[in-house]
């Protein structure tokens, strides 16, 4: 079975209405599918559906919320429109994840993680920053210095598209240096903390910086 639909998905990708359909299937099944299957199908778009849970609560602007606190002087919650309100930046680089599947060139826009940092005042003792998910169970962290890069973003938009549930939307952590595990999708929560927190892969193994290989570590 999975190699007939793997055929068929190998025809997809010179024509979009089709690969679309192909990728909500994909995206529809990898949440009903326990045994991960669906995560070995081709996909001509490239990226693959993931999550660690079994579900995860749509949310839109009507109902999403992203609180910042912890070591800050000013935790603030911003709804969806107040992160399209603010300055947005663009980020094209390479997608890279740890199962060995990638997509070049791919266009990330956002809000710089450091600028809502700012806007929250970290305070001294401050030094690592930690991110939870509204799926429940995601969680990732980054040191306070890897936060205030300017290629980390909590972006908004993928492909120039607003991002889909799918894919983490609608607003999720855009780490351009790092595997894409460190790209917390369905981001609720910024918190500022004194020392890192291992997030949930590296509670399983994963490294927990996460540099890509030939990453510039020490790029602004």
């Amino acid at each position: 079975m999975l190699a007939m639909l793997a055929a068929g998905a190998a025809g997809l990708a010179g024509a979009p209405r089709l690969q679309s359909a192909w990728e909500s299937f994909l995206a529809s099944s990898s949440q009903a599918d326990p045994t991960g299957l669906t995560g070995l199908l081709p996909n001509p778009g490239g990226f693959r559906y993931f999550s660690v849970v079994s579900s995860v609560p749509r949310k839109d602007a009507t109902n999403y919320k992203l609180r910042i606190g912890g070591l800050v002087d000013r935790p603030r919650t911003y709804a969806l429109a107040d992160l399209r309100a603010m300055p947005q930046t663009r980020i094209v680089a390479d997608v890279v994840c740890t199962d060995g599947w990638r997509v070049d060139d791919t266009p990330f826009s956002g809000v710089k993680l450091a600028d809502l940092l700012d806007e929250a005042g970290v305070r001294s003792r401050g030094t690592a920053v930690h991110f939870t998910c509204f799926d429940g169970a995601y969680t990732e962290s980054l040191t306070l210095e890897q936060a205030r890069r300017a290629d980390m973003l909590v972006a908004l938009d993928m492909q120039d598209k607003p991002i889909t549930h799918a894919h983490g939307g609608p607003v999720r952590l855009y780490a351009a240096p790092m595997y894409f595990y460190k790209s917390a999708k369905w981001l609720s929560g910024i918190t500022v903390t004194s020392k890192v927190e291992p997030g949930y892969w590296e509670e399983r193994g994963y490294d927990i910086d996460g540099w890509l290989d030939g990453a510039d570590r020490h790029a602004a």
